[in-house]
Parts: structure tokens; sequence; C-alpha cells
């Protein structure tokens, strides 16, 4: 007996992102390579995990006494106090003073769903978003699904091959007042003091709220303190903020999604009610956290040989992307490639721009089975010393067979 589909008008969404990597496991050549994981990848090109964080797991896996029972809304509360001393210090004054807290979040994202809702119901003022980064940002989408209106700017630089802070600051200008500003990881832009004075200045005169993304910290230079200088800066002036901390690539379990929302306050007393308002936003949106990707980063971050242990390793990362920018730097050199290459090194994290333009990608893709996005933003742990001489000479073919064709 047939029937109409109550779904028979759903057309299939459109892709909007992944359709390179689709392409690329369609692809047949033996030697292909994809240089866009999201994630860091080892010299053997598996996911990299720290191995303390691999013991940890193993001795909570196996720990009788462990209680399975359903997480409060609001998240462990021992993780949520560790994570805050991650960001800020453990000798912070917002700490101390109780007026920065946060919310146990699910997934990368979870934060800025649950923070854009309670912007949505407590700040109706806040009807215009503008999301400044160095790459495309997948959370305009929940924004604009909230039904804010979205503007999206690159502060990267395509002619001087680097994150322009004059670029950030030209946005700031123009931003409408009343407006939320979700700033990236945009800790290549190297904010002189002048600079940072100004910015807090613009957005206490426009009445912008910001909210912050800390996506990995600790994985841009290795430096725990220097990934959060500018979220320092904003908290010991009292500024009131959103931040969106992901803790899954510094402990490498991605599978887990570990994330806070964590919201600075004026006072403590704003911070409850706010802290209250969110639990209720919580329980709409999923109810209960879940708990092992919690428990395994707070059991490190709570003892000190662990700690020492984890910071070691995100420092090794860190090393070993150096070592491999430079190596990628020098190997285009001695072939002899056309232009300046500095900006590879110029850039921190494990992800970078090669400044290569829409035919060289193309050239690289199609000719020699290298898989790199549009805007050649590739991840450098995808480089290994099995790969980098085929990659840097096909780099190095590309340049120099579209030269002067551009246009």
């Amino acid at each position: 007996m047939s029937s109409l589909s109550v779904f028979r008008d759903i057309p299939p969404a459109q892709k909007l992102e992944g359709s390179l990597l689709k392409t690329y496991k369609h692809d047949d050549y033996p030697s292909k390579m994809f240089l866009a994981y999201k994630v860091c990848m080892t010299e053997q090109g598996r996911p990299w995990i720290s191995l303390v964080v691999r013991r940890t797991r193993l001795q909570i896996s196996q720990d009788p006494s462990l209680n399975y029972e359903y997480l409060p809304p609001m998240g462990m509360k021992s993780f949520i106090q560790a994570a805050l001393e991650l960001l800020f210090g453990k000798h912070s004054q917002a700490i101390a003073e109780k007026r920065v807290g946060g919310v146990h979040t699910v997934g990368d994202s979870g934060a800025f769903q649950l923070g854009a809702q309670f912007l949505r119901t407590w700040r109706k003022n806040l009807k215009t978003v503008c999301i400044a980064s160095c790459q495309k940002e997948q959370y305009g989408l929940i924004f604009q699904d909230m039904g804010f209106t979205v503007y999206e700017y690159c502060i990267w630089n395509p002619k001087e091959l680097c994150s322009d802070a004059s670029l950030f600051f030209d946005l700031m200008e123009h931003i409408p007042a009343d407006s939320i500003l979700v700033i990236g990881n945009i800790i290549d832009c190297r904010f002189t003091q002048t600079q940072w004075t100004n910015l807090i200045s613009i957005i206490k005169s426009k009445h912008i709220f910001p909210f912050f993304d800390v996506p990995c910290q600790g994985l841009s230079t290795g430096d725990l303190e220097e990934d959060t200088r500018l979220l320092q800066y904003f908290v010991f002036l009292g500024s009131e903020f959103f931040c969106s901390q992901s803790l899954s690539k510094s402990f490498g379990i991605y599978d887990e999604g570990v994330g806070i929302l964590v919201v600075a306050a004026l006072s403590n007393q704003d911070l409850l009610c706010v802290l209250s308002q969110l639990m209720n936003n919580v329980q709409a949106l999923w109810g209960n956290p879940p708990a092992t990707g919690a428990r395994i980063i707070t059991s490190i971050l709570c003892n000190p040989a662990l700690l020492v242990e984890w910071k070691q390793s995100l420092k090794s990362v860190v090393e070993n992307v150096m070592l491999i920018k430079e190596k990628v730097k020098e190997k285009l050199r001695l072939l002899g490639t056309p232009g300046s290459w500095n900006h590879i090194t110029e850039q921190s994290g494990t992800h970078g721009y090669l400044g290569l333009n829409y035919q060289q990608v193309e050239f690289l893709i199609k000719k020699k089975h290298i898989y790199i996005p549009k805007n050649s933003r590739i991840n450098f742990t995808c480089i290994n010393s099995r790969n980098i001489d085929y990659i840097t000479q096909s780099i190095h073919e590309a340049v120099v067979l579209t030269e002067g064709s551009e246009g």
C-alpha cells in the first residue's frame, strides 16, 4: 500500500563543507593526500593524542568506584573550575572575585548555541553579529538560525600574506552600535598596547558585546597564557563577555567534544543571574552534558605531575609544527620557487595559509592529487617526512606553471 510521505517536499540540503574530503575519498590515485583535516596529525598520519590523555582515559575506564549518574545541567563543577583556571590563570583576580563562571557545554559549537540563545532572549537590542577571524567560521550559521543578521570579516590579508590588524580595526570603526562581536583565534595579529586600548574604547563607546572563541588553547604558541592574553586583558579591565572555550583539540579527544561557555560579569550577583538563566536554556537544549571527556581533562588539570606532562606534549606539537613549516619554506627556497615564503613560518598554530591562488590550488588537486581548500589554508601537521618532498615539489610546479597567468 503506497502513501504520500510527509517528507516528500523536503529537498536535499546544500553541502556546506566536506565536499573536498568527499572528492578526496573518491579519488583512486594511490598516493593522494588530504591536507585539510581539522585535527592534529602525527608523523604516522594518525590523529594526535597526548600520551598522558591516553593513560588517564584508561585509568578512568577501569575505575570501579566511578558513578555513571547524569551530570547536573550546568556540568561538572570541578571541570568548570579547572577550565576557568586554565583560561584566566590559577591566581586570577576575576576568579577570586567570583565574577567569571561557566557552563559545561556539548561539542565545539555548544557554547555558541547556548550563548546565542541567551542573547536572543535577554538582549533583544543586539540584532547584528559581526564575526572577525582569519578563516570561515561555522558558528555564523548558529547565529543566522537564531534570527541574527550576520556579517563575516576575514582579517587575513591575501596580498600581504599575513593576519592584518588594520583590517580588524577597520571593521571596528564600521561595526554598528549594539552589535555582538565574535572574535576568532586572532593571535597572529600581534596587537600593540595602543591597539588594545583602542579596541576596548570602541567596544565600550559602541556598546558592543564581545563573544570570544578559544578553540585550541596552547596549540598556537605552545604557551597557554600567551594564547589567551587578549582574553585576560579584557577580564583585567572588568569587561563583560562570553567565551567559547573548546578543549577537545588541546587534549586530543576530538570524539568527546568538550567545551565551556565562559561568562565574565561585573559582579558575582550578575554572574549568578546569568548562570541561572543559562541553566534553563541548557535544560531545553541538551539537559545534561557528557562526562567522559570532562573527567579526563579534570584529572589532568588537577594533578600537578600530569599537568606538567600535558603542557610538555603541547609544546612538542607546536615545536614540531614550527619545524615542518621551516622545512617547507627551506625546500621551496632551494627549489627556486618564485615569491617569498616567509609567511609560512610567520603564522602560528597547526593550520595556516600557503598563499596560493585559485589556479594553483586547482593544479594541486587535479594534477597532483593534493587536496587543499580553495583559500589554501592547510593543516601543517598533515605534512611529514614521507610526503614533504612531493608536496613542496608540487607547490613549486603549481607556482611556476601558473605564474603570470592569473587574471
